[in-house]
């Protein structure tokens, strides 16, 4: 399987994704070739081509109906993206407050687990932001 940063590093693959996840919002079950072909202008053996690399790297899923394929966005895989990310938004400065109230140094599990959290509302927070921004707010 390709490195998931491989799949995304291309602009086609990522318009495709940028086009399910649009799609998905709009409740819409899936998406045939022929309509990714007509939104994005490329040509079909194209789109097939990278269709074929995200479904391979687990970020796209194919529902077969007699000829016609419907391609779903599937986001899991950009987890490991996300997972990546993270420490470039979390700072030692998010949690300067914490320190400040003196609190006891937690078990290592305990810390772990809070590491985690701590990631997690800060992968949130940063989607969050992504997505008001692309919405103008």
């Amino acid at each position: 399987m390709a490195d998931i940063f491989d799949v995304i590093a291309d602009g086609t693959r990522r318009e495709i994704l940028q086009l399910l996840l649009r799609r998905s919002s709009e409740a819409v079950t899936g998406t045939s070739v022929s309509q990714i072909v007509a939104a994005l202008g490329v040509s079909q053996p194209t789109v097939s081509k990278h269709l074929k690399v995200l479904r391979e790297s687990g970020l796209v899923t194919v529902r077969e109906e007699g000829q016609h394929r419907y391609y779903s966005l599937s986001p899991e895989p950009l987890e490991q993206v996300d997972d990546w990310l993270v420490p470039f938004f979390v700072t030692e400065g998010d949690f300067e407050d914490v320190a400040e109230l003196g609190a006891p140094a937690l078990p290592e599990p305990a810390a772990r687990a809070a590491e985690a959290v701590g990631r997690a509302a800060a992968s949130a927070k940063n989607v969050v932001q992504s997505a008001l921004k692309r919405l103008g707010a």
